[in-house]
């Protein structure tokens, strides 16, 4: 390596992300249900428990949208879009009684996620017995979740906004073991490279920066009237079954992730198996 290489090398790796607080805003809550009117304001009172945390820091207003009022997901686009608000509340398989199967979360659901600009929480479908026995209390433990942590101001920004102050916050970043070996083969059949070396020099590395972010997040977050603990976990494994464990051991109330990509239209990579699988508690998806 040039002594030029070795300098910018030294350069980037001292640069940091550094997470800026920012209270998002909250005023208008829509409330999404496919039941009569008397069950929807039943369950419109669920969610209103449920993010207590919100009408504590903000005054909202509220606003009920039933199965009276759509049936395609065309009728659903256009009702969100008339109404506007800053939050869309509902649960798994609209429309659909494929919530009796872990396979999807309905065609409503997709197409709402992907056309809408606005974050959406998801909760397990009411009449089914799937739902964790600590779900739908409260948020007092929240956990946000992505595969490239020190760039998510915004997620951060939500999990905040949702976690009840007093509360924890999770910050996870768990780094693929079978993407990381696959690079490391590669990497071994390059002769002007030691294997070894780059095995552990890229681990340290891939970890590094997400928990440097992490380190600020908690740091800037300590400057706030929230009084929230923040725990990292920045590790390698395997997505599904480290969040299907952490759910259980941490007693998770509330998954924040990203629902979408910016540069295509299918929901984001890591979202979709998590957001069918994790049907026990309920997940916020911006």
């Amino acid at each position: 390596m040039s002594r030029v290489d070795q300098f910018e090398s030294i350069f980037r790796s001292a640069a940091k992300e550094v997470y800026q607080y920012q209270d998002i805003g909250m005023e208008k809550l829509l409330v999404v249900t496919d039941k009569n009117q008397t069950d929807s304001e039943q369950f419109s009172s669920i969610i209103k428990n449920f993010l207590h945390v919100l009408t504590v820091t903000h005054e909202l207003s509220w606003e009920l949208l039933d199965g009276d009022d759509f049936t395609s997901s065309a009728d659903l686009l256009e009702q969100v879009g008339k109404r506007s608000p800053d939050l869309i509340c509902t649960y798994r398989n609209l429309h659909s009684k494929a919530w009796q199967f872990p396979h999807s979360l309905g065609t409503h659901l997709d197409v709402l996620l992907q056309q809408t600009s606005k974050p959406v929480l998801i909760l397990p479908h009411p009449d089914a017995e799937y739902a964790a026995g600590h779900a739908l209390e409260n948020t007092d433990v929240v956990m946000a979740i992505t595969n490239h942590l020190a760039a998510d101001h915004s997620l951060i920004d939500y999990a905040v906004l949702v976690t009840e102050p007093g509360g924890t916050l999770y910050l996870s970043h768990i780094e693929d073991n079978l993407i990381f070996e696959r690079y490391i083969e590669a990497i071994a059949k390059i002769d002007t490279i030691d294997t070894d070396n780059a095995r552990q020099r890229l681990a340290e590395q891939l970890l590094k920066e997400p928990q440097d972010y992490a380190d600020s997040c908690s740091k800037a977050l300590a400057a706030t009237d929230r009084h929230l603990r923040v725990e990292s976990i920045v590790s390698f494994g395997h997505s599904l079954s480290d969040y299907k464990r952490y759910i259980q051991e941490y007693k998770i109330d509330l998954l924040v992730m990203h629902a979408k990509d910016h540069d295509q239209f299918a929901m984001h990579g890591l979202a979709y198996p998590l957001a069918i699988e994790l049907r026990e508690i309920p997940l916020l998806m911006i």
